[in-house]
């Protein structure tokens, strides 16, 4: 009977922790960060998931260093899982960008490993892909980039997805100033993806950043069209027009709209926004 009764306990146990669990993820797909981690206190981080759960946490809270001790723990449970290692990419690439001039290289060099054996790892995990591309293009070839590096990826990438192949290769052409081929390449992917708003809005912010105003507005229009009530829309838009300094009651409006709606990880975090409506209502 006692055996009975413990094995009944364990189970008990485990169901609630992964009620816990769940109603944490939940908090962290609303944005709800902080209470998700409250509510992770409570429960018993002996698994990766928690761990994981607990990393993504404290990485959109902006602590990144806490994020990336959880996500460690999560990848030394399992050491296989290819979104362990993904994540700590994107954690050290953060602590890269917000430490020391002696650190950043250190943090760096351990993103793209890090990258690197995410997509070793799960050759289909995309976001993973997406993220080394990115690395390559971005970091000096010390630090482990170069464009043919990302050619490469984007290669890749283009064998799963065109449209995102096509994207790509704009932001490759866009760095070798080859501005006719990436503007090509981004109507490309919209054109492969028509209902898909992210790649209207790629070529909204590429328009304007080469000062072609009256096409990005069209582009952005064509946007609301597609997806009126868009969150992404409305920080992409107010984004682009006080980087322009132009449109900036637009803008605040637009960025009150934005902090107003149901957003999720996905879309930008609110403290950008935040930023962003206090540097617009200071000018």
């Amino acid at each position: 009977m006692r055996g009975l009764i413990g094995i009944l306990l364990a189970i008990s146990c485990a169901f609630a922790q992964d009620n816990s669990l769940q109603r944490a993820e939940d908090l962290y797909n609303k944005t709800d960060y902080k209470e998700s981690l409250a509510l992770l206190r409570d429960v018993p981080a002996s698994r990766a998931a928690s761990y994981n759960l607990i990393g993504r946490d404290y990485f959109m809270l902006g602590e990144y260093k806490k994020a990336t001790e959880a996500f460690q723990k999560a990848f030394a449970l399992e050491p296989s899982n290819s979104v362990h290692a993904h994540w700590l990419g994107r954690a050290f690439g953060r602590r890269a960008e917000t430490s020391s001039p002696f650190l950043a290289p250190v943090h760096a060099s351990k993103a793209r490993q890090y990258f690197e054996q995410a997509v070793a790892l799960d050759p289909s995990n995309a976001e993973a892909m997406n993220d080394l591309f990115d690395y390559y293009l971005q970091a000096p070839g010390f630090l482990g980039g170069g464009y043919d590096k990302a050619e490469q990826i984007a290669k890749r990438i283009a064998q799963r997805n065109e449209a995102e192949g096509h994207f790509a290769e704009a932001q490759l052409a866009d760095q070798r100033r080859q501005y006719d081929t990436a503007e090509e390449q981004l109507r490309r992917a919209m054109e492969l993806a028509p209902h898909q708003v992210g790649r209207v809005l790629d070529l909204a912010r590429y328009l304007a950043k080469r000062g072609r105003i009256r096409e990005s507005e069209a582009a952005f229009d064509k946007a609301v069209q597609l997806a009126p009530n868009s969150p992404k829309i409305y920080f992409a838009r107010a984004r682009v027009y006080i980087e322009g300094k132009r449109n900036l009651d637009q803008a605040k409006d637009l960025l009150i709209k934005y902090l107003g709606s149901d957003l999720t990880p996905d879309d930008p975090p609110r403290e950008q926004a935040e930023k962003l409506l206090k540097q617009v209502s200071n000018t």
